[in-house]
């Protein structure tokens, strides 16, 4: 992915945010790099309140108080299956004892000081087990951005190799959404409402304007797109090899976002994008 880089939490990830926020970037979303040693079966250390996560929220608060952090919720980084859930040992992945420890891990995220958790995880029923868990534990105010239609898709190679995430054996089709079914994204949609999300995101971006869209029109809460690093590498190596205008096709693909009807567009072209719209073109390279 280039110019993306796994940052210290104490050192490179405070030099990025500063960056950004000279650019107008307010919002910063956390994802880990877990060294294998502290990965197990059930994932652990997901919910240590000492762990990567809260220590970097606490120092990302401490430095920026006014900044927004969202969070990752799933159990994939912490795993030493790879797999967003707990799996069994014929494979099949624990549903409801994966979301009993997605609730700890939310919990231990907010008392860190995030603004905004957002489960990845696509188990059945933890949009509402989280929001119960917060709000027993005085987190009314704690938002829930869930990843309501995500797909299992092959635009998240980059990032799964950038952070050795891939998951040890199979896949993660059977809790992740069929690329081909898009009625499924009005079941999750209505399902993520009832139970108390904040913000609805599709995943990927580009290749599903049309979910993005099909939520917009079937609800009246924010939609956030998260443009993948398969979207995003792809930009850069056309860019890199002269065969498209790379910050053209940077802000073509983030406007086609937004006209689809994204209210909040996760993408790794953050920075470089407000350069341009401030002013500073290829500043923020």
């Amino acid at each position: 992915m280039p110019g993306c880089f796994r940052l210290g939490w104490q050192h490179g990830l405070l030099d990025e945010v500063y960056k950004a926020r000279d650019v107008g970037v307010n919002s910063f979303v956390l994802f880990p790099k877990v060294p294998d040693a502290l990965k197990s079966p059930t994932g652990v250390e997901a919910y240590n309140d000492n762990g990567l996560v809260p220590r970097t929220i606490r120092l990302l608060k401490d430095k920026f108080p006014d900044i927004i952090v969202y969070t990752d919720v799933a159990l994939d980084p912490y795993s030493s299956d790879g797999h967003d859930g707990i799996v069994r040992e014929d494979g099949v992945i624990l549903n409801d004892e994966t979301v009993y420890q997605l609730c700890k891990q939310a919990v231990s995220q907010a008392r860190a000081g995030a603004d905004v958790v957002s489960p990845s995880d696509m188990m059945d029923g933890r949009v509402g087990a989280i929001r119960s868990a917060l709000d027993a534990e005085g987190f009314n105010d704690v938002s829930i951005m869930s990843y309501t239609a995500k797909y299992a898709s092959s635009f998240y190679g980059p990032f799964r190799e950038a952070l050795d995430s891939n998951p040890r054996f199979g896949d993660k089709k059977t809790y992740q959404m069929n690329p081909a079914n898009y009625r499924e994204a009005l079941l999750e949609t209505a399902a993520d409402e009832a139970e108390g999300a904040d913000i609805l995101l599709v995943k990927p971006g580009l290749p599903y304007l049309d979910i993005i869209r099909l939520l917009r029109d079937n609800s009246a809460l924010p939609i956030a797109a998260y443009q993948v690093s398969g979207e995003y590498s792809m930009i850069k190596a056309g860019g890199a090899l002269n065969m498209i205008d790379e910050e053209k096709v940077m802000m073509e693909s983030l406007m086609c976002l937004r006209r689809a009807g994204a209210d909040v567009i996760l993408t790794y072209f953050a920075r470089q994008a407000a350069a341009v719209l401030c002013g500073m073109g290829s500043a923020a390279k």
